[in-house]
């Protein structure tokens, strides 16, 4: 019987103790990987969580690595800022990694944990986890060419994720869902915003032209008084919505034989089944490690998305500077 992938989660704070109780439910159902050993800063932290799954708690990653490591993979969950150095010292470890997004603070940072990983041939997975909503799940392959795509993406003001700006904290989600949607390289942008709760940027919008045609326009707040995630795509005689929060999907359709008195289109509202996102995204980085297959969202993939979102925040910046 072929040995369980050890696993680790450095960071457990609020987003890496989800990660942490995924791998110990996959522990727990023997599918084979075993969750080792977690790991924050916070002392406090560490132990609570690692009480709370029964492993053992860590202050510093470098502890699970060495010449022999005591992991066969990580989830990088830890402060955006460390991404870099924690992936970095995981990969050159021989360990595959899972980031959370954004995959690194610069683009620089991204290109040489690509390219350790492609000389390791390891694994490293961006966690964009919005590719595993069900509802994105059960719509993707309807897609095929959009010729407008529109995405809102709001939420409360929340302390958590200031430490980035919008665009990085929520407008990079549907840059990531939009780019291989288009896969055409972006003929302009132009992108303007503005800082409400924060000294940073809290509501941002920005319009991209591809080259095929395709145009999106994306906004994102984190100051609004509810969530709503939703992105809408139009293509030749049809239209998509699909809503990630509520996890439902619409597909309005050009009758193509109209009878006099009726609506011009078809609509039909979808609920796709059940599903855990992160718990998906999980179980496709342990395969893909498992298997040697390319990860769902690569490091690649990471990088594209945040050299957008990085100059999305490069052009709002130089607006307000234009304007003070």
């Amino acid at each position: 019987m072929t040995k369980p992938l050890r696993a680790a989660v450095i960071g457990v704070g609020y987003l890496g103790r989800f990660h942490a109780q995924k791998y110990a439910a996959l522990s727990a159902a023997n599918a084979g990987v075993e969750l080792v050993g977690v790991v924050d800063a916070h002392p406090e932290t560490a132990q609570r969580v690692a009480q709370e799954l029964g492993v053992t708690a860590f202050t510093d990653y470098r502890e699970l690595l060495g010449t022999e490591p005591k992991v066969d993979l990580v989830s990088v969950a830890s402060t955006t800022e460390t991404h870099h150095a924690v992936a970095r010292d995981c990969l050159a470890a021989g360990v595959h990694v899972l980031a959370e997004k954004p995959i690194t603070v610069t683009v620089k940072q991204a290109d040489e944990l690509i390219a350790l990983a492609d000389a390791k041939r390891l694994v490293l997975q961006v966690g964009h986890l919005e590719r595993f909503n069900p509802a994105w799940l059960a719509v993707k392959d309807k897609i095929k060419r959009p010729v407008f795509i529109e995405a809102h993406r709001m939420a409360p003001f929340k302390a958590r994720g200031i430490d980035v700006s919008v665009v990085l904290d929520l407008m990079i989600h549907d840059l990531d869902l939009i780019l291989p949607l288009v896969a055409s390289p972006v003929a302009d942008l132009r992108a303007s915003g503005v800082s409400v709760l924060t000294d940073g940027i809290d509501i941002a919008n920005a319009r991209i032209e591809f080259a095929n045609g395709c145009v999106a326009n994306l906004t994102a707040s984190r100051t609004s008084a509810a969530s709503l995630r939703r992105l809408r795509v139009f293509q030749h005689h049809e239209y998509i919505s699909v809503d990630f929060g509520d996890r439902r999907i619409g597909i309005s359709k050009k009758r193509e034989a109209l009878v006099e008195g009726e609506e011009p289109i078809d609509t039909e509202t979808l609920q796709p089944p059940p599903g855990d996102a992160l718990m998906t995204e999980i179980q496709a980085f342990v395969a893909a490690v498992r298997d040697g297959s390319p990860p769902v969202v690569s490091g690649r993939e990471g990088r594209d998305a945040l050299a957008i979102a990085l100059e999305i925040d490069r052009m709002i910046a130089a607006r307000q500077n234009s304007l003070s």
